[in-house]
């Protein structure tokens, strides 16, 4: 597969919390950092998310009284999935992984920050109304296809590729660089959403073999 220009790496996510040993750790989350930054020296653009909480978010099962992680709770803009606390601003946790090697990252957008909304969008938080801004970016700067890695393949790399889709850019997957949450069902529903909205999932062969 050729890049051009027009792409551009979208890392989402790639925080201490997500990674063994965080607070809302993904099994092997931390095995596609060597991959990430191999893919990262390929892109002329590249671009990180990262979760940035505040205290007592409406994500935490702690800010909800009698409430466990993995509950889901109804919220003002519908039903929201509740997590340990986690990617607290200014944390540790919050921190991208100290092994990510991309020195030619053009934007760090964080996510989240708003105390009574989720965002595990990229583009759009869980009210999928309110815009991060990211859309207006890439249009500005005229990157057109997107390639996604990172965590968590059926949480935010999910939704960041159906928004992406959705408003009018070329969006993929490159699978082997995610690790998924992997909740009951969660993996195979994602498989049948990146379907549905037309994002293909990839290997990163096709990126890294001449």
């Amino acid at each position: 597969m050729t890049l051009t220009d027009n792409d551009a790496l979208l890392i989402i996510d790639l925080q201490n919390d997500f990674c063994p040993g965080g607070r809302l750790a993904v099994a092997g989350g931390d095995e596609i950092v060597p991959l990430v930054n191999t893919l990262a020296g390929r892109f002329q653009h590249v671009l990180l998310t990262q979760d940035w909480h505040p205290e007592q978010h409406i994500s935490f099962a702690s800010s909800h009284a009698g409430a466990a992680p993995f509950q889901t709770i109804a919220a003002p803009y519908g039903g929201q999935a509740l997590w340990p606390d986690h990617c607290v601003q200014g944390s540790e946790g919050a921190a991208l992984h100290a092994a990510l090697n991309a020195p030619q990252t053009e934007l760090v957008l964080r996510k989240g920050f708003r105390q009574e909304i989720d965002s595990y969008s990229a583009f759009l938080e869980n009210d999928h109304q309110t815009h991060t801004g990211l859309a207006g970016y890439l249009r500005e700067r005229g990157l057109t296809r997107l390639f996604l890695v990172g965590l968590a393949y059926d949480f935010c790399v999910r939704f960041s590729a159906i928004d992406g889709k959705e408003l009018g850019f070329e969006t993929l997957v490159i699978e082997d660089a995610t690790r998924a949450v992997g909740l009951p069902g969660s993996v195979d529903a994602t498989h049948a959403a990146l379907a549905s909205a037309g994002v293909p999932r990839i290997a990163s062969r096709m990126i890294l073999t001449p």
